[in-house]
């Protein structure tokens, strides 16, 4: 990924927000409640767009989609360079900031149960964590954490973490680094804040690294076991992990493939293995297309959270470079150009970037990952899907 890009990799869909991210992640006013539903479709546009994807450069695509009639399910292009192996429909990759969406369903979770407030400051529950150059998080709420209105700097945005993390020769040198949460933090606040907290919205990976403490604070565990215990095991998202420290992708899984480099040319680089706790809370997570459909239309379905904590997870904030999209927490709401709204999240990471979208009843459901990070259009694939256009 280039240094640009993968600042933005830990962010979440492609071109939402051209100058924060890669993968769409942006937002605005929640559009005016809509009465459309995407039209019935036999995915021949689904499948047109994903092999676009591939003749743009990527080298494979894995998809999903799922309604009440049944499955589809298509792969494009290669998962190895090498051995010139095809994608498969059962592979897992690293879904990056899909990652925020299970982090804020656990927050809410804990909220429901009286156990925190959104509206805890952060230094509540993480006093000092938060402070150096402006940033203070006595003045910050946990929902402000949420949807990214908390001001905190975006530490992929630092120079040299991008540097180190993101180019060819900081990649490969440092690829297997452990970083802490705090380490990240305190990349963070050693730039001053974006602005003064609720004043503005800016995408931020720091805000969810975070929130991940938060999690431990109030429970006594880490973040990813709450994720196990709460989502993945009752959900039995069985191709769904919080790695960790663990640098590879279990199988079945492709390769990932990236530039490390500022452009787009030039060649590239398998960089399947990494130690994403460089990602942490912001988008550390690895799952497959099937279960991100689950998790997703389980959400939206009114399973995971009561009533007023999905409404809470669903308001969304105004962000004027996406007047069609609107960021709540953790979750993204989009108007399509049929009409139809969709709700999800997307994510980059080295050589991985998927998307995870569902109607707003839950019943329609597109996932799907790119295990390239430099080309591809994935908004073209999500119009496709839910609004493809006649023969």
């Amino acid at each position: 990924m280039s240094s640009r890009t993968l600042r933005l990799g830990l962010t979440g869909t492609a071109a939402l927000v051209a100058a924060a991210l890669t993968a769409p992640a942006a937002l605005a006013d929640s559009p005016a409640p809509t009465t459309r539903t995407a039209p019935a479709a036999d995915h021949a546009a689904t499948r047109s767009a994903i092999d676009a994807a591939v003749k743009d450069g990527v080298p494979g695509v894995t998809a999903r989609a799922e309604d009440t009639r049944g499955t589809w399910k298509a792969t494009s292009g290669v998962g190895d360079l090498r051995t010139k192996k095809p994608r498969s429909a059962h592979d897992r990759y690293r879904v990056g900031s899909i990652t925020k969406t299970f982090v804020s369903t656990v927050l809410l979770q804990l909220e429901a149960e009286e156990r925190l407030s959104l509206d805890d400051t952060v230094d509540e529950w993480l006093p000092g964590v938060v402070r150096g150059n402006g940033h203070d998080g006595r003045r910050i709420t946990l929902r402000q954490l949420l949807n990214h209105t908390s001001g905190i700097f975006d530490y992929t945005a630092d120079d040299d973490f991008a540097r180190t993390y993101f180019l060819k020769d900081g990649f490969f040198a440092h690829r297997y680094d452990e970083l802490s949460p705090r380490d990240l933090v305190g990349i963070a606040t050693a730039h001053e804040p974006d602005f003064a907290p609720g004043a503005s919205w800016n995408y931020s990976n720091t805000n969810y690294v975070l929130a991940g403490m938060v999690i431990q604070k109030a429970t006594g565990h880490p973040y990813g076991d709450e994720i196990r215990r709460r989502l993945i095991e009752p959900l039995g998202l069985r191709a769904t992990l919080v790695p960790g420290t663990y640098p590879k992708v279990p199988g079945p899984s492709s390769r990932a493939y990236g530039k490390l480099a500022p452009s787009v040319t030039g060649p590239t680089y398998d960089v399947t293995e990494l130690n994403p706790s460089l990602a942490s809370a912001a988008g550390e997570m690895i799952s497959d297309s099937a279960d991100l459909n689950r998790f997703y239309s389980a959400l939206l379905r009114g399973r995971l959270l009561p009533r007023e904590q999905l409404t809470e997870m669903k308001t969304t904030v105004k962000v004027s470079e996406a007047p069609k999209a609107g960021y709540g927490l953790g979750l993204i709401e989009r108007e399509l150009s049929c009409g139809v709204v969709v709700w999800g999240h997307g994510g980059g990471i080295h050589g991985s970037n998927s998307e995870a979208v569902t109607t707003a009843d839950g019943r329609r459901s597109l996932a799907f990952n790119f295990n390239g990070d430099w080309s591809g259009n994935s908004d073209a694939v999500i119009e496709a899907e839910f609004c493809p256009k006649p023969k």
